[in-house]
């Protein structure tokens, strides 16, 4: 039976997976000395963790299958045998008034010996008062890596006092995730414009709805949600803009009850690398919310076969170097 260029791809993918596996396994049984072998799985940079405690925090969004608890031992059983070594934890939506008892608790969780989440984005709305004073207790931490906050309308992306805010986010070497919807990408660039020194993440690949990039013949779920020819153009845009970079993720989750497949979602993913470059992409698992799609091991699987014929170095950057380097990550 014939066989495509991606199912090929993908059964020498799991080959290989599985090969590291047995590997690592003889490593820790004393067969294999000198650290990884040269089988073993890129080291791979989770830059969107969710964690969540419902004993300690409100979520007032949650819906199956994420209406439960999803602890830091939830999630090193969720990425077994993918070789996770950090993770950046982004904010969970917690109500305004526990803002900051989230980012004390994930300040906590980095402090613990051993724990793979380093870092962490936190929540804030760069249109509030206040904002100033709230982010300024962070200066210098060594855990507190950025901000993440919506706005009421692409509009408000223009708001004097949100473009003086994300500005002073530069000032204090903290950086800001945008994630809105693929109508407000223009904006998003025209504020990346005018806060040349501070450092910005695109998440979820601008938030690109999969439908739009179905080929032609193929049973539509809904309606697609935008323009796969717009959303290209603003990306590209956002893609010139040497102070932003792209985070891999989030699409699985756009069409619940869909089955994606990587010749589904690799219209999305080369566009955002051939857009942003080898050096401005990073992988981010977006666990548990991909759960809503597939789980985070076949959501790593997906994307690798996707990648697989590029360059090994431009995988390594995408999984591991570039998240490294941009998040100051020691």
């Amino acid at each position: 039976m014939a066989m495509n260029r991606r199912s090929f791809l993908k059964r020498g993918s799991q080959v290989t997976i599985a090969a590291s596996l047995v590997s690592s396994l003889r490593s820790i049984g004393g067969e294999s000395k000198g650290g990884a072998s040269a089988a073993s799985p890129i080291p791979m940079v989770d830059t969107h963790q969710h964690l969540w405690d419902l004993s300690k925090f409100k979520l007032r969004w949650l819906s199956p299958p994420l209406d439960r608890s999803f602890t830091p031992k939830d999630y090193i059983e969720a990425t077994h045998g993918l070789n996770v070594v950090k993770a950046v934890y982004m904010e969970v939506a917690v109500p305004a008034e526990q803002r900051l008892q989230e980012a004390q608790y994930v300040i906590e969780l980095c402090k613990q010996p051993g724990s793979v989440t380093c870092a962490a984005v936190i929540a804030g709305s760069p249109a509030e008062d206040g904002f100033e004073q709230y982010v300024a207790r962070f200066k210098g931490s060594p855990y507190i890596k950025g901000v993440r906050g919506s706005f009421s309308s692409p509009k408000q992306m223009n708001d004097k006092q949100v473009i003086r805010n994300l500005r002073l986010l530069g000032e204090l070497g903290m950086r800001f995730d945008l994630n809105g919807s693929p109508q407000s990408l223009a904006e998003a660039a025209q504020l990346v414009d005018q806060c040349h020194d501070t450092r910005f993440v695109l998440d979820h690949c601008g938030n690109a709805d999969p439908v739009a990039f179905f080929p032609a013949g193929r049973t539509l779920p809904r309606p697609a949600q935008h323009s796969s020819e717009q959303w290209k153009r603003d990306m590209d845009k956002l893609g010139t803009k040497p102070h932003i970079i792209c985070k891999i993720s989030g699409i699985v989750s756009r069409v619940p009850g869909t089955p994606l497949t990587a010749d589904d979602l690799a219209p999305i993913i080369d566009h955002c690398l051939d857009a942003f470059g080898p050096d401005r992409v990073v992988f981010a698992g977006d666990w548990p919310v991909c759960l809503r799609g597939m789980p985070l091991c076949s959501w790593v699987s997906l994307l690798k076969d996707v990648v697989a014929s590029r360059p090994e170095k431009d995988q390594r950057r995408l999984f591991h170097d570039n998240a490294v380097r941009f998040y100051d990550l020691s």
